[in-house]
């Protein structure tokens, strides 16, 4: 979208916020405990009812998702009616095998039997628009809508190696894995578990590169590949960590929160020539996803949320292997119990769903770090063409959502991880000189 067209979207999306909110009773939020009863489903208008300036111009759209607790808003979202409220009735939530098949249905586009957009690792869209994993290299240009979630996932290890008591130091590791070229696991090349495991790895004195092989696996088979000695370690999402040590087969080293607190996850993407055709239904999909992770953040919802999750059409696994780490009720399978962590999965609280361009940043120097992406990449120019935190902000302000619960920047500041490293979303050249360990 051109720089006119997006201030022209801005523009429209303010004049007619004021017609939204009369049209949808949100003037307070959209999920509030005086608008629907605790553990309710959030009250859905009827379509029919949107201000006219607000139609969106299709009513279907194709979106993907992984089975991960963290995909729940997307699924909320279809399950409570959300899509339909806002005029897009006829979206479809489609399970996707693996990583590179989201990606390879994304190439494709609706239009050839693919997907329009999909619940994503967030440094997979910027991968797509570069060319950098897409078929002949040739860029599929795609934005981020909002961030689907923060903290949420783990990096666990087998019973083997239960008593070295690995948590944020990864070094007891390396004498343990010795020279055997360990296989450790990911679920795509590039990707937020891929930088989770690499990060912790080199903190520790690990070279991810030359001290153990990193390898993908989707996340549906993280704990049958850990039964049979596949690998030794793995980082994804919930809820294969809780169903890893709910099988005695591993324990769970540490969560990624503690390695960097709310750290940003997974997003909402779609095909940038959808959004660029379709802008008003990519803001109509977007708050159907805000307001699905308001309501999904709610404690009162963790239960039901997990039950629907849990479905074979979506996650199929026992909501028991979902609800517990949801509440942030963390076992480690090491004897360690943490009741209520304080860096369990967000969807909404503390801007869980803003898209920072500061975040992207660091998945940026991240994948130059460790050659993923050319070093010359421009850092902020790719962001720009990639991130729509102007689609967020419209959908939110459409919503109701309070002007305190908006971002009024697009950085959340200096980044300081678990080993006192500092990142400077300013300055990510800085950050990557500092790096001891990083791709020659």
């Amino acid at each position: 979208m051109s720089n006119l067209s997006r201030r022209k979207f801005i523009i429209t999306a303010g004049a007619t916020a004021a017609g939204t909110l009369l049209a949808h009773g949100c003037s307070s939020g959209p999920t509030t405990s005086s608008a629907t009863p605790s553990g309710a489903s959030p009250s859905a208008a009827p379509a029919v009812n949107i201000n006219p300036a607000d139609a969106p111009e299709v009513t279907a759209a194709k979106l993907g998702f992984i089975a991960l607790t963290d995909s729940a808003p997307l699924i909320i979202a279809q399950e409570k009616g959300l899509f339909a409220k806002y005029g897009m009735k006829d979206v479809q939530v489609t399970k996707q095998a693996s990583w590179p098949v989201t990606r390879d249905n994304l190439e494709l586009g609706s239009d050839k039997g693919g997907i329009d957009g999909a619940h994503i690792l967030s440094p997979m869209p910027y991968h797509m628009t570069l060319g950098t994993i897409t078929k002949g290299n040739q860029p599929v240009p795609m934005n981020i809508l909002a961030r689907l979630n923060t903290n949420g996932q783990a990096i666990s290890l087998s019973k083997k190696y239960l008593d070295l008591k690995v948590g944020t130091d990864s070094a007891p590791l390396k004498a343990a894995f010795g020279n055997q070229n360990v296989p450790v696991a990911m679920t795509f090349p590039g990707g937020t578990h891929d930088l989770w495991m690499r990060y912790w790895l080199a903190a520790g004195g690990i070279n991810p590169d030359t001290d153990v092989s990193v390898i993908p696996i989707p996340p549906p088979q993280m704990v049958a590949n850990m039964k049979s000695g596949s690998m030794e370690a793995f980082c994804v999402g919930e809820p294969w960590h809780a169903q890893l040590v709910t099988q005695k087969v591993g324990y769970t080293a540490l969560l990624t929160g503690e390695l960097w607190k709310d750290h940003p996850e997974k997003a909402l993407a779609l095909r940038g020539d959808w959004v660029e055709k379709n802008p008003k239904a990519a803001k109509a999909i977007t708050m159907a996803v805000l307001e699905a992770q308001q309501w999904c953040d709610k404690p009162e919802n963790h239960d039901e949320m997990s039950q629907i999750i849990s479905q074979d059409k979506w996650l199929k696994v026992p909501a028991a292997d979902i609800i517990g780490r949801m509440k942030g009720q963390i076992d480690y399978g090491t004897g360690r119990i943490e009741a209520a962590s304080p860096v369990a999965m967000k969807f909404w609280a503390d801007n869980a769903s803003y898209p920072y361009k500061s975040h992207d940043a660091w998945f940026l120097a991240e994948n130059i770090r460790w050659g993923y992406i050319p070093a010359t990449t421009d850092i902020k120019a790719t962001i720009d063409k990639v991130n729509r935190e102007d689609i967020w902000k419209a959908a939110a302000t459409a919503l109701g959502v309070p002007a305190a619960q908006i971002p009024t920047t697009t950085s959340r500041g200096v980044e300081t991880f678990f080993d006192g490293v500092k990142f400077d979303p300013e300055k990510p050249e800085e950050y990557l000189k500092g790096l001891a360990i990083k791709k020659a």
